[in-house]
């Protein structure tokens, strides 16, 4: 009986959230081109467009961001929660726990009650995101102010400021990680709702899979490569000595789906030429172009080519996060995309989720007393 590992190439669901073309390199949310929706959107227009199924209208905007903005602040018990946590934690270990704690059991899904929970949760979300910065920073931590959209109001309550091309840059990456059918995360939360579990609780299973190396840690891994190689000059010999000779990994390089560039890669290089750069950031930006083009000449001809984590870390710390805010801030935006998930599934296609293993251990054994054992 075959396995395959990983669930490689095994389909759980039917969406009709995100459509994946590897080959081609395209990628859609609802029918709408990732860059048609980046250079033409807000964050939360993709949230109701998620939510919803169609692009809203104003009125249908102003509702829902007004539904968002109402919570932003965070219930006392998670601010408090935050606050006791050890600043030397990990982000999404404060995330994890934060959500924890507002999940309810009694929560009864049907669609109203869910379109209710969506904005809820997303306003509350980034409440939470910003004062874990806050926290990390040794910050007094405070709720967001709600005359403000949703990549401003984060950036404000992390930054005390922000300015437009940061404000449109978070935008942008807040969109572009918003959802990615079912890798790792977005299963473990279609595992939990399976359960009919509560919202919080299956964002709180995600969170945990998305703190695993292989999933949520690439960003920071990429530009922590980055930073190894240190200058521009030393590309080529760092290349040869550590990927072509020591066989090692080339991070933000290869995925399960793209046998071509990610489309959400090109976004993130383009944003990262946009906001303003240190002599640092500059010098980290030519030296991922310069391996950038070394790793597609000799990985593209098998269909390895950077994903979208390459160039994430340059534009989030261009915003001003360090790096052990990068893969939290997937999180950040990529709580919709599960959102997203778990409702469609509960809604249309609910099923206990439950596979099966192949059995490879010994047949029948009669059972021998502990004295009788050698």
């Amino acid at each position: 009986m075959a396995v395959s590992l990983g669930l490689e190439d095994v389909f759980i669901k039917y969406t009709g959230l995100t459509f994946i073309d590897g080959n081609a390199g395209v990628l859609r949310y609802r029918g709408y081109d990732i860059n048609d929706l980046v250079q033409n959107t807000g964050f939360e227009e993709v949230c109701y467009l998620m939510t919803n199924g169609e692009l809203p209208n104003s009125q249908q905007l102003a509702e829902f961001k007004k539904s968002v903005k109402e919570h932003y602040k965070l219930p006392d018990h998670v601010m408090e929660l935050i606050s006791d946590l050890p600043r030397e934690a990990d982000t999404l270990t404060m995330m994890e726990t934060a959500f924890a704690s507002l999940s309810s059991g009694d929560y009864q899904w049907n669609k109203e009650n869910d379109r209710k929970q969506v904005p809820k949760i997303l306003g509350e979300n980034l409440g939470i995101i910003s004062n874990i910065y806050r926290h990390k920073m040794g910050m007094g931590l405070q709720n967001p102010d709600p005359k403000y959209d949703y990549a401003e109001a984060f950036l404000r309550n992390c930054f005390g400021n922000a300015d437009e091309k940061k404000i449109s840059a978070m935008n942008a990456a807040l969109v572009i990680y918003v959802d990615h059918e079912v890798p790792a995360s977005t299963t473990a939360a279609l595992v939990a709702s399976s359960t009919l579990s509560d919202m919080y609780s299956c964002i709180t299973a995600a969170t945990a899979a998305l703190k695993g190396p292989l999933h949520g840690g690439a960003a920071e891994a990429a530009y922590k490569q980055l930073l190894d190689i240190g200058n521009v000059d030393n590309v080529e010999n760092w290349f040869k000595t550590n990927i072509l000779d020591g066989k090692r990994r080339l991070m933000g390089f290869g995925h399960r789906v793209y046998r071509t560039y990610d489309p959400r890669m090109k976004i993130f290089k383009k944003l990262a030429t946009t906001l303003e750069q240190t002599d640092e950031q500059k010098k980290l930006f030519e030296i991922a172009v310069k391996l950038e083009e070394l790793g597609v000449k000799e990985f593209g001809g098998k269909g390895i080519y950077p994903n979208t984590d390459y160039y994430s870390g340059i534009v989030f710390n261009e915003i001003g996060f360090p790096i052990y805010m990068f893969t939290t801030l997937f999180g950040f935006s990529r709580v919709l995309g599960w959102l997203s998930h778990i409702t469609e599934y509960v809604e249309e296609e609910e099923r206990l989720i439950r596979p099966r293993a192949v059995y490879t251990g010994p047949d029948k054994r009669d059972f021998v007393k502990i004295q009788d054992r050698k």
